[in-house]
């Protein structure tokens, strides 16, 4: 699926911002099976920019602004040709999975953090359904399920500092809630995972030229000799319609926009995406 993404993102001040130092995360990944064929970020007012790639692999615009401004708005443009085939991982057994050569190799991915971490009664639930399972890679099958079936999708329930265990207390969050806590219980039973950000195009069977309102969309992967992805929200495997931008632990390490201002009090985030298939 060739899909063009228009992320238009940024802050409405209380007052005016005299300065502001800010980091977007909204390029699309170019990898095996995701062609990024044209992209580019706009940042009104004009901006002192800077692009690396970070630690994760993520593509950041870092960008400064010297000027009073009352709003700052990034858009980020780009046309993604999608070619993501199934994944179904290489089935490797759990005294593999164990071993500290794959400790060594992808430590990071099995840290715990606060964010990510599940309660107690959700950590007991998860040990029970790896106990039953015969690999690691039907525990994690599970255990998408489980946060699928038990969560709802409540948008504005939760905040992006909203701990994955608060989410799991009231029973619904939005997609990085359920990202997040499946991370956790996986993480808990000893199976590397990574958190994927993107969007998602919301239409099954899109018309071709038509555009669609989205929003940005999380899932996650996990580690089965490859890289297996999965969306806890939707309880499907990324495919077309699934466009990535970065990868991290959690949620913290792929904000679309991060940033601190001086001038004024406090501010308010926008954010509009349109996806608009073109193929």
């Amino acid at each position: 699926m060739l899909l063009r993404v228009v992320h238009r993102t940024g802050y409405e001040y209380a007052g005016t911002a005299s300065h502001s130092f800010n980091e977007a995360r909204m390029t699309p990944r170019h990898t095996l099976h995701q062609h990024v064929l044209h992209t580019k970020v706009d940042i009104v007012p004009a901006a002192w920019t800077n692009t690396y790639t970070d630690y994760w692999g993520t593509t950041v615009t870092q960008f400064e602004v010297h000027e009073p401004h009352p709003r700052l708005m990034v858009t980020a443009s780009s046309t993604v040709d999608v070619q993501r085939p199934v994944v179904t991982g290489q089935g490797l057994d759990w005294d593999v999975l164990r071993s500290a050569e794959i400790f060594d190799d992808l430590s990071e991915y099995l840290l715990q953090s606060p964010s990510v971490e599940p309660p107690e009664d959700l950590r007991e639930r998860v040990a029970e359904v790896a106990g039953r399972s015969a690999t690691p890679s039907e525990c994690a099958r599970a255990v998408v399920d489980l946060v699928h079936e038990e969560m709802n999708y409540v948008s504005g329930a939760t905040g992006v500092h909203t701990r994955a265990s608060e989410a799991w207390a009231t029973r619904s969050g939005v997609c990085q809630d359920m990202s997040n806590l499946t991370i956790g219980c996986l993480r808990s039973v000893g199976i590397p995972s990574c958190y994927v950000s993107g969007y998602l195009l919301p239409a099954r069977e899109p018309e071709v030229g038509t555009t669609y309102t989205g929003e940005s969309h999380a899932w996650i992967r996990w580690w089965d000799g490859e890289w297996v992805g999965m969306d806890p929200t939707n309880a499907i495997q990324p495919g077309s319609r699934h466009i990535e931008v970065g990868r991290g632990r959690e949620y913290g390490d792929v904000p679309p926009l991060r940033g601190i201002y001086t001038g004024t009090r406090s501010s308010a985030m926008f954010v509009e995406v349109e996806l608009t298939p073109l193929r």
